[in-house]
């Protein structure tokens, strides 16, 4: 079976060609993209936030799976590459695009949880994840991505996700899959009121 996604974001090529241009090589593999989408559609009305918004890709992917009362609060420290997701995607009311470290941002957030939660910047996923998980809703679900080997991986990278699988792969109150396909994929559903990461 192919899985290569058919249906794209509208925006998505315009996305690629500034990211080529800038030389920006970390953007949403389209077969995670196509699952953002599903689970974004899954949830009318939800509350989505995204850790790394990159040149906008994964939050393109996003905003296409949302319904019309659907919300997505989309983090990134990079102001050059952010500046490509505010200028397709930043007139989407849907969207609100925060520049500033997502680290910093977990830390003095203080309102209410979210439906989805997408960790694709090393904040929420490799630090700062007890607090990420405790901004899953009942029943919501938070999915880290880019967990496959490849080459080119930072020295103690490799030991960075075998922790975190091993952190993952029971935190209380919530239930994990691990994908082995596309950038390498955990997804983990929250089934009850509490119960982060230890």
């Amino acid at each position: 079976m192919d899985d290569v996604p058919e249906r794209l974001p509208a925006t998505l090529d315009a996305l690629r060609a500034d990211a080529a241009a800038l030389g920006f090589t970390l953007s949403c593999d389209p077969r995670t993209g196509a699952l953002l989408a599903a689970l974004a559609a899954a949830r009318p009305g939800g509350r989505v936030l995204e850790l790394g918004t990159g040149v906008g890709q994964g939050a393109a992917w996003l905003l296409d799976g949302m319904d019309a009362t659907a919300s997505l609060v989309s983090v990134e420290r990079d102001a050059a590459v952010q500046s490509v997701a505010r200028r397709h995607l930043g007139a989407d009311p849907r969207l609100t695009l925060v520049r500033g470290d997502a680290g910093a941002w977990l830390d003095g957030y203080g309102g209410p949880p979210f439906d989805l939660v997408f960790a694709d910047t090393w904040p929420g996923k490799f630090t700062h994840l007890d607090t990420a998980l405790a901004l899953v809703a009942p029943g919501g679900t938070y999915v880290v991505d880019d967990l496959a080997p490849v080459p080119g991986w930072p020295a103690g990278h490799e030991a960075d996700v075998r922790r975190l699988l091993a952190r993952l792969d029971g935190p209380p109150g919530f239930r994990t899959v691990r994908l082995g396909w596309a950038s390498g994929l955990l997804l983990a559903v929250r089934t009850g009121v509490s119960g982060a990461a230890a």
